[in-house]
């Protein structure tokens, strides 16, 4: 019996051994079964199983152990690996790659919350060999992953597709079948939790979307597997560690691309205001030291990096730079954008993008001075917007500089017209000296306007004659309730001239302005003899009712001298027509036309039926009528000339209505 401890104690020492080396559970009944052959009693037999079931509790628990340290192990690798990543792609491809590798899982992937579409998207995977389950979304409550996502509690699954647990879907059924998932757990990405973990995989209240008593649920973290297989509570921790990592890690990377990109946008304001800061200065001392409209629109083209137009309310073109400050590449510069006319909004001094270049509108008050038009530019930014609109008040500063000493000017050219129209030939030498000293040479053609506008507003008509004029080597100047425009002839008609004249002056008296040219001319006493020559034809005009029209002298003929002194042409053409025209306005007919077509045929009857087109009874037939209307005299010289006289002053008064 004194031998009997030997036996069985051998087993025992071997059973530290194995608990040592870690040994597979078969090598320990393997000691039990030798111990029973070699003759060992019940009651060694007895205790030596005990002391194997013990030794195999210590060695489940040493691995448990070991397990959990490297768990533990793999956790602070992987916090220090997120916590060294700045950029977030990184990051999500990280959290799932050591996912896949610390779970042992064929595939791992990440879904993120999508606030505006109201869902989740797939983000990131790892393993993944399906378009179509990389491009997955899930609806709140739709398979596992929106389930996890609505409720922030972790789901396992040993196989998905035969799990009633989950609300399936056609869309997202076929990806995971495409990808040849089955089993699947998912955990929540929960930032501001309380309680780590284990708080996580308790969950949170179901039906919730996006948020939880523990914090907010940002996206779901994935492991899984392509044969069915159970996830351990161990192995759902461990996911759910990895996950809590993951949220701090996807939150701090989001933080750093948000101060990122806040440290971008302060750069490119401080840069902006820099910028502003020279243009400013850039721009005031131009103004200060009396700069003009060409260098404006290089140094704005320079700063803004495109062509620059500066246009009057007409449309000219006032100054052109091209690209950057150099000259416009030789074409003509293109016609500014049509600006609003009469009637219409009034313009504002913001920029607008239209037909490919940006506009601004020139404004001193609510008056249009003119635009500046960017070229090339199809994008401006804030920064440049308002550096583009701060060069249309810079340009209305210049404009209105330039006028107000083109009226000072004005006026002492205005001088010198009122010299030249009170005694021309008094020193006319002298007239022509003093005018190209003003830069007006009166020995080269020059056009006389005179014009005339409401009673009361010959200060506004003469204010406007001076914008009308600016630019053009004209000179005004009052007159006898007039305005007296004097320019060099550019070769336009007198008529056409006047006209163009009078509905411009219109525009900018802001009521009918009446115009008559004269001339060309040149030298002093010509263009005095002109100046009468338009006062007469103004009369005409006046007298023929033709208010707010422009007309030659030329144009008007002798009836011009006739109605120099502002007969009454009404009154005159009523006495005379007045039975033909009461006759073709009750009737219809054309009994005035016809008069003047034979009088004009010189009185006979086959040129005046091919004049009206009608056959020369027809036309025997209206002369009887008229004969009738008129008395029997008609046709005799002194009642013929009266009755052409009123015919062409009735032409003329229609015209003008027209």
């Amino acid at each position: 019996m004194a031998d009997s401890p030997a036996p069985i104690a051998r087993p025992l020492r071997r059973l530290l051994d194995l608990i040592a080396e870690d040994a597979p559970a078969e090598a320990y009944g393997v000691l039990t079964a030798r111990a029973r052959a070699d003759g060992a009693s019940d009651a060694d037999l007895a205790e030596l199983e005990h002391a194997t079931a013990t030794a195999l509790r210590v060695r489940g628990t040493l691995r448990q152990h070991r397990r959990r340290e490297s768990e533990l192990a793999a956790l602070f690798d992987t916090a220090g690996d997120l916590a060294a990543l700045r950029d977030l792609d990184a990051v999500l491809k990280s959290i799932v790659r050591r996912v896949r590798m610390l779970l042992g899982t064929d595939t791992a992937y990440l879904t993120l919350r999508d606030d505006e579409a109201g869902d989740t998207y797939m983000r990131v995977t790892d393993g993944s060999v399906s378009p179509l389950f990389q491009n997955l979304r899930l609806r709140y409550g739709d398979g596992l992953g929106g389930l996890v996502a609505q409720t922030a509690r972790p789901y396992a699954t040993p196989d998905y597709r035969t799990d009633e647990r989950f609300r399936h879907t056609g869309s997202i059924d076929e990806g995971v079948l495409d990808e040849g998932l089955v089993a699947i757990l998912g955990v929540p990405l929960v930032l501001g939790a309380r309680g780590g973990p284990a708080g996580a995989a308790s969950g949170g209240t179901p039906g919730t979307r996006g948020s939880t008593a523990a914090g907010d649920v940002i996206g779901v973290l994935f492991a899984a597997d392509r044969t069915p297989r159970p996830f351990s509570p161990d192995e759902v921790a461990l996911l759910c560690s990895l996950a809590a990592h993951a949220a701090i890690a996807i939150d701090t990377a989001r933080a750093i691309a948000d101060l990122a990109q806040a440290g971008e946008v302060i750069r490119e304001h401080a840069a902006a205001t820099q910028r502003a800061q020279e243009a400013h200065d850039r721009l005031t001392d131009l103004v200060l030291r009396g700069g003009d409209l060409s260098e404006v629109a290089a140094a704005v083209a320079g700063l803004l990096d495109g062509a620059l137009t500066i246009h009057d309310p007409d449309g000219r073109t006032l100054a052109a730079v091209g690209r950057g400050g150099g000259p416009f590449d030789g074409t003509p510069p293109p016609p500014a954008p049509p600006l609003p006319g009469p009637g219409q909004a009034a313009p504002t001094a913001r920029a607008v993008h239209r037909d490919g270049r940006w506009i601004c509108a020139v404004l001193a008050g609510q008056e249009l001075l003119g635009s500046i038009v960017l070229h090339g530019r199809d994008r401006l930014d804030d920064p440049d917007r308002r550096l583009f609109e701060r060069a249309g008040v810079v340009t209305a500063l210049l404009l209105l500089l330039s006028r107000s000493v083109a009226e000072a000017e004005n006026r002492v050219r205005g001088e010198l017209i009122t010299d030249l129209l009170t005694a021309p030939e008094r020193d006319p030498v002298g007239l022509v000296v003093r005018g190209r000293r003003l830069g007006l040479d009166l020995s080269r053609p020059c056009l006389m306007l005179v014009a005339q506008g409401p009673a009361g507003g010959q200060g506004r008509l003469a204010a406007a004659a001076g914008r009308y004029l600016f630019g053009s080597g004209g000179v005004s100047a009052e007159r006898s309730g007039t305005v007296v425009l004097l320019l060099p002839h550019d070769g336009a008609p007198p008529g056409a001239a006047a006209r163009a004249a009078a509905g411009q002056l219109t525009q900018l008296a802001g009521g009918p302005v009446t115009v008559a040219a004269a001339g060309p001319a040149s030298g002093p006493q010509a263009l005095a003899a002109a100046h009468a020559e338009a006062v007469r034809c103004l009369h005409a005009l006046t007298a023929l009712g033709r208010t707010g029209d422009g007309a030659g002298a030329a144009e008007l003929g002798f009836l011009g001298v006739l109605l120099g002194n502002e007969r009454d042409v009404p009154a005159f053409v009523t006495a005379t027509l007045g039975p033909l025209l009461d006759y073709d306005a009750r009737r219809g007919t054309e009994l005035v036309r016809t008069l003047a077509a034979y009088f004009a045929c010189g009185g006979i009857l086959t040129r005046t039926k091919d004049e009206l087109h009608l056959h020369v009874n027809t036309v025997v037939q209206r002369l009887d009528r008229i004969q009738a209307l008129l008395g029997e005299d008609w046709n005799a010289p002194e009642r013929a000339l009266e009755l052409q006289l009123a015919l062409r002053l009735h032409m003329l008064a229609g015209a003008g209505a027209t």
